[in-house]
């Protein structure tokens, strides 16, 4: 499906594929090297997405991390131990804030697609669960870079 902004799906899937190539990891083979995601490692309790001090590292990494160079950064941090739910909090949090929520939709998309990715991944076999999260990230990174482009919004600090 083609988005207005010239995403889509198909692009992504391609670009993945054509970096892991280049790795010399072959058809998103990397993905198998992860593990596993049970579903019991789906569940996210309310308080995963707080900003804890032990996830802000994490946040930091994929709010400062080139997308060139964020699917292999994250993956490698995967593979040394970090969880499902860690990913999915930090990316949740790095996209509130950083991608402007005016107009909804648009760059902010990115955010929104995370609960989807999720969900997807919910629906997935414990194998394939990883995808979603990876393809959520790449949206992240894209739509960061959109909204730099476009004034670098940033959410202040909370009350």
């Amino acid at each position: 499906m083609q988005h207005k902004r010239g995403f889509n799906r198909r692009g992504f899937v391609q670009r993945s594929a054509a970096a892991v190539a280049l790795a010399g990891l072959a058809d998103l083979g990397f993905l198998s090297t992860l593990g596993r995601v049970t579903a019991a490692e789906t569940s996210v309790k309310e308080s995963m997405a707080r900003l804890h001090p032990e996830i802000e590292p994490l946040v930091r990494l994929l709010e400062e991390t080139p997308r060139d160079k964020a699917i292999e950064e994250m993956a490698s941090r995967v593979q040394d131990g970090l969880s499902y739910r860690e990913v999915l909090a930090a990316l949740l949090l790095a996209g509130v804030r950083n991608i402007s929520p005016h107009p909804v939709g648009f760059k902010f998309h990115a955010v929104l697609v995370v609960n989807s990715a999720h969900l997807a991944s919910l629906s997935s076999p414990d194998s394939d669960r990883w995808l979603p999260i990876f393809w959520a990230i790449d949206q992240f990174k894209a739509q960061q870079a959109a909204d730099e482009r476009q004034g670098d919004w940033h959410l202040g600090p909370v009350n």
